[in-house]
């Protein structure tokens, strides 16, 4: 299985509106506000075509902090969230593979892609999983530690330097 990987831009935000209505079911107008809101990174986002230029997978980063992701963590751990806010963190957005390129080396080519910025300018990745999605075990693979769950997600730390 041949695929190339590219930084995105603005201009893919529909893209990842699409992808992750078809893949999350989460309601349209919902992704668009997020998309408008979120503050994407998309020079460190990243896209995957195949050979005939399909999109077979998603990498999208955001600036946007850990409390506008989970407010409650203010409340109930506001020591935390001063350190980490301390820190130079992005955050992974969403990141969706193609069924078929589930278990490949895809998702893992796509996140070294960006790894040497990440060192370069990051401290951690923020990683927040909604509890019904499949990747917790993923990120934990990776070293990603939990650092804080509420009643949507849990959060995910992965140290990068």
């Amino acid at each position: 299985m041949s695929y190339t990987l590219h930084r995105m831009t603005g201009d893919d935000a529909s893209l990842t509106v699409d992808w992750m209505v078809r893949q999350y079911g989460f309601e349209r107008t919902d992704v668009e506000s997020w998309a408008q809101d979120l503050h994407f990174n998309w020079p460190l986002s990243v896209k995957a075509l195949d050979g005939s230029g399909n999109v077979i997978g998603l990498l999208n980063m955001s600036d946007y902090r850990i409390q506008e992701e989970t407010p409650q963590i203010q409340e109930d751990k506001p020591e935390l969230i001063r350190s980490l806010n301390a820190q130079r963190y992005t955050a992974v957005f969403s990141f969706i593979v193609a069924e078929a390129y589930r278990g490949t080396r895809l998702n893992y080519d796509m996140l070294m892609s960006i790894m040497p910025e990440l060192k370069a300018n990051y401290d951690f990745i923020f990683i927040p999983v909604l509890h019904r999605l499949k990747t917790h075990l993923y990120w934990q693979r990776w070293g990603a530690r939990e650092f804080y769950r509420d009643a949507d997600c849990v959060c995910y730390k992965l140290d990068v330097k």
